[in-house]
């Protein structure tokens, strides 16, 4: 790294504390039990397509976490299906995930090369064919065809830097890794 690249990581502030990160990924690499992580969420029922989500605690660092607020989430369906519209419909938040995740990865990966961002805006669309879930064709799959997410940064950096910042966001985001690989769902009665 040279002295001007030093220079300009110092005076970058993207809001992320990329010393502590760099601490918990040095710690993780010492005890990787500790970094067996449990995300949780727990969904009710309000009346019918509605449902509240709440966030609370999670187990992590080998025992359960608390965490300083919980957070609601609520999910429904627009008038269109014949539902109230009192919320985001799962796919659109399943969309918002993804979103988020990628954001906060481009914060710490600007943050770390010591790219200062004045302005990130992420549009992300999801194609989705309804045969498949309203049971009109079952060979339409349920879910997305095509996710299309783009990017509008304005950043002190090059274009390519800012191409680098973004793919790498996307190499290490949880939400992207989940939606484009097979993930093992289990789902059950009690």
């Amino acid at each position: 790294m040279t002295q001007a690249t030093m220079e300009k990581v110092t005076e970058v502030n993207n809001g992320v504390n990329v010393e502590a990160l760099l601490g918990a990924r040095e710690a993780l690499e010492a005890t990787p039990e500790a970094a067996q992580f449990k995300w949780r969420t727990t969904c009710e029922w309000v009346n019918g397509t509605h449902s509240r989500s709440t966030i609370g605690g999670f187990f992590g660092l080998g025992e359960e976490q608390g965490r300083s607020n919980s957070f609601t989430v609520e999910a429904d369906h627009p008038e269109q299906f014949a539902a109230e519209d009192n919320a985001p419909t799962p796919a659109e938040l399943a969309l918002t995930g993804l979103a988020s995740c990628l954001m906060g990865g481009v914060a710490a990966v600007a943050q770390h090369r010591g790219i200062q961002l004045y302005s990130v805006k992420a549009t992300v669309e999801g194609d989705m064919d309804l045969q498949g879930i309203l049971g009109i064709d079952d060979e339409v799959r349920n879910g997305f065809g095509t996710i299309h997410v783009t990017f509008d940064v304005n950043a002190d950096a090059t274009e390519a830097e800012i191409k680098a910042l973004v793919a790498q966001s996307q190499k290490r985001s949880a939400v992207f890794d989940a939606i484009t690989n097979p993930t093992n769902v289990i789902v059950e009665v009690n």
